[in-house]
C-alpha cells in the first residue's frame, strides 16, 4: 500500500530528521538578484546581516555604528573622487556625480611607459574591490611593472551616485553606454593626489581591467576606445548577453560532485511530479518548512537558493564559501547510491525517491526557513518569501541598491535563469519559466514620465560590440573551467563562441577546476598560492610585461593600435 496524506508527511518528516545538521558556513552564497525571489533574499540577507552588524558593532564600541566593511578597509587606500556627467551624450540634465576611486601607488616609479592598472568596479560598491587592489590582480600586475594600480567605482553603485531615487526614470542613465563614457572620460583626464606626473591615457598606458560583467566592460573598452586602452584583461567576461541562461545550472550539474548531481536531479523531478498532485503539494512544502507559501514557483524558486553558492567557491577559503560543498554533503548523508532501494521512499503515483530529497528539506528548513523566516518572527512565509506583491518591490529610496543590478538585467543583459530545453536534466524545477523569471521587470519599474523599461531585455545592444567574437590585440580572455557563467564568455562551451590561440598579443586562457574570475585575488608577496592560480598569474605577468614593450607614446602608437571585432 503507497503512503499518502498525514501518514505521508509522518513519515517523510521522521526520516528527514535522522539528516545531517546545519552546516552553513559563515560566508553567505551568492544573493542571486536576477528574479523577484532573488530579492526577497536580497532584503531578508540585508535585514539578518544589519542586525548582526550592529550586534558586533555595539558590543566592540558601545556606542559606534561604524560599519564593519568602512573598519576593515586599508588605511593606505584613501578615497578620492572624479566629477562625472550623468548623461555624457543627449543634453538630458546637467547633473554630476562624483565618481570614486582608490589608488595603489605603492610600487610606482615614476618614468614614461609606467601603466595604470586599473580594475572596473562593476556591479557592486568599489569598497568590495579594494582586496584586489591590496593582494589582488591591480597589485601583482604594478608590482610586476612599476606601475600604479587603481580601483574605479561604476556609476550608481556604493556612493558613486547623481540621482535622488532608484526610481525607473532616475535610472535612466544607468546603461552600458554612459559607464563606458565615464571609464573613458576619467582616463583622459584624471589627477591622481599623491602622484605628480601627469598618468592620464593616451600619454601613459592604461591596462583595464574587469571580472564578469565588469569583464565585459573590458573588452568592450578596448574595442571602442583603442586610443586609450592600451591593453585590457576580461576575466570571466559575460560578453554574450543572452534572455535565458539555462546554461548557468547546467554547468554546476555537469561540474558538481556526479553523486550530488544525480541527487539534485532525481530530487527535483520528484518534486515537479508531486506538484501535479493538489493533495500532495500542502504536504511537500511542509516537508520543506514552506507550508504557509501559496505559489508553487514562489515555492520552487527557493529551493535554488544554495545552488547559486557554486559561483562563491573559491581557490581561497579565506574569500570563498563553503555552501554548496556542505549542502552536497547534507544531500548525500547516508545515501551510497541513487538505487539503493534501502534509503529511498515510496511516494503516491509509484514514484520512488531517494532519501537525498527529505535531507535537501532538512537542508532549506534549517538554513533558509528557520535562518531568514523563523516563526517566531512577526514575518509570515508568503512575507519572506512570495512574489505576488508588487508593492514588496515598489520603494526606490537609495538604500534599495537591489534595483541597480536587477535594472540593467532587465534593460540590456537579461540572463534570466529557467529551467534548461525537454531532454537535458535539470537541478531547478520545470516550473521557473520565462515569465516567472522576468516579472520583476514591471513589478520594480513601473512606466515614468521620461522612460520605460522595454518588453524584454534589449540584448542585442550589447552584443552589438562583439558578443562571443569581439577580439583586438592586446586584450585577453581568462576563464574558469567550471564557471557558470563560461557559457556567456568568449569561451563559450554551449555552441556560439569559437576555438581561439592563446598568444601573448591575444591571451585566451582557461583556468582549470576554476570558477568565477579566479584570477582577480591573490595572496600577500611571498604568501604561497595553489599552482593554477601561481601558474595564471605568471601569465598575465608576463603577457602584461610584452605589451608594454610595444608602447611608444601616443605620437607613434596610433599606427599600429588598431583593434578589431572577428
Amino acid at each position: 500500500m503507497l503512503p499518502c496524506g498525514s501518514a505521508l508527511l509522518s513519515l517523510i518528516i521522521v526520516l528527514a530528521a535522522t539528516g545531517s545538521g546545519s552546516v552553513l558556513d559563515s560566508h553567505p552564497p551568492f544573493l542571486d538578484n536576477r528574479d523577484a525571489q532573488g530579492v526577497n533574499f536580497w532584503k531578508l540577507h540585508r535585514t539578518a546581516s544589519t542586525s548582526k552588524q550592529q550586534h558586533a558593532t555595539q558590543v566592540r564600541t558601545g556606542v559606534s555604528q561604524i560599519p564593519l566593511a568602512a573598519a576593515a578597509a586599508v588605511p593606505e587606500f584613501h578615497v578620492e573622487t572624479f566629477t562625472q556627467p550623468l548623461d555624457h551624450f543627449y543634453n538630458s540634465t546637467d547633473a554630476t556625480f562624483p565618481q570614486r576611486f582608490w589608488v595603489n601607488s605603492r610600487h610606482y616609479k615614476p618614468r614614461p611607459g609606467a601603466p595604470v592598472i586599473v580594475i572596473d568596479g562593476g556591479e557592486t560598491s568599489g569598497e568590495d574591490r579594494l582586496p584586489f587592489l591590496n593582494t589582488g590582480i591591480a597589485d601583482i600586475l604594478a608590482r610586476a611593472t612599476g606601475g600604479v594600480g587603481v580601483v574605479l567605482e561604476h556609476r550608481y553603485y556604493g556612493e558613486s551616485i547623481g540621482v535622488q531615487n532608484f526610481s525607473t526614470d532616475a535610472l535612466r542613465w544607468l546603461n552600458n553606454e554612459q559607464a563606458l563614457e565615464d571609464s573613458a572620460n576619467f582616463m583622459r583626464n584624471v589627477k591622481f593626489q599623491d602622484i605628480d606626473e601627469d598618468l592620464t591615457a593616451p600619454n601613459t598606458p592604461w591596462i583595464y581591467y574587469g571580472g564578469s560583467y565588469a569583464g565585459a566592460r573590458a573588452a568592450h573598452m578596448r574595442v571602442l576606445y583603442p586610443d586609450l586602452v592600451f591593453g585590457a584583461i576580461a576575466s570571466s567576461a559575460v560578453t554574450h548577453a543572452v534572455l535565458t541562461n539555462w546554461e548557468y545550472m547546467d554547468v554546476i550539474r555537469l561540474a558538481a560532485d556526479p553523486k550530488c548531481s544525480s541527487n539534485l536531479v532525481n530530487s527535483i523531478t520528484t518534486i515537479d511530479r508531486l506538484l501535479k498532485f493538489r493533495r500532495l503539494r500542502g504536504p511537500l512544502k511542509k516537508l520543506f518548512g514552506l507550508g504557509g507559501l501559496e505559489s508553487d514557483q514562489d515555492f520552487v524558486s527557493v529551493l535554488t537558493y544554495p545552488l547559486a553558492s557554486w559561483q562563491d567557491r573559491n581557490w581561497d577559503p579565506a574569500v570563498g564559501s563553503t555552501t554548496f560543498d556542505h549542502f552536497c554533503a547534507t544531500l548525500n548523508g547516508d545515501t551510497p547510491t541513487l538505487e539503493d532501494p534501502a534509503r529511498t521512499v515510496l511516494l503516491p503515483g509509484s514514484l520512488r525517491t531517494n532519501v537525498a530529497l527529505l535531507n535537501y528539506a532538512k537542508w532549506i528548513r534549517e538554513n533558509v526557513v528557520d535562518k531568514f523566516c523563523p516563526q517566531d518572527a512577526s514575518l509570515t512565509l508568503e512575507d519572506c518569501f512570495g512574489t505576488n506583491d508588487d508593492a514588496k518591490y515598489q520603494a526606490t529610496d537609495l538604500s534599495q541598491d537591489w534595483r541597480l543590478w536587477v535594472f540593467q538585467f532587465c534593460t540590456q543583459w537579461g540572463y534570466l535563469t529557467t529551467a534548461p530545453p525537454r531532454g537535458i536534466p535539470t537541478i531547478i524545477s520545470r516550473l521557473l519559466d520565462i515569465d516567472y523569471e522576468h516579472k520583476i521587470c514591471t513589478q520594480a519599474f513601473p512606466p515614468g514620465k521620461h522612460y520605460r523599461v522595454p518588453p524584454l531585455p534589449n540584448v542585442s545592444a550589447v552584443n552589438a560590440l562583439g558578443d562571443y567574437h569581439i577580439a583586438a590585440d592586446r586584450l585577453a580572455f581568462i576563464d574558469g573551467e567550471v564557471d557558470p557563467w563560461r557559457p556567456y564568455t568568449p569561451h563559450g562551451n554551449y555552441g556560439g563562441a569559437l576555438e581561439r590561440d592563446d598568444t601573448l598579443l591575444r591571451p585566451f586562457k582557461v583556468i582549470p577546476g576554476g570558477v568565477h574570475h579566479w584570477d582577480e585575488n591573490g595572496l600577500r608577496e611571498g604568501e604561497p598560492e595553489p599552482k593554477e592560480i601561481r601558474e595564471i598569474h605568471e601569465e598575465m605577468i608576463e603577457f602584461v610585461k610584452v605589451w608594454l614593450k610595444d608602447w611608444e607614446g601616443p605620437v607613434t602608437k596610433a599606427s599600429y593600435d588598431q583593434p578589431a571585432i572577428v
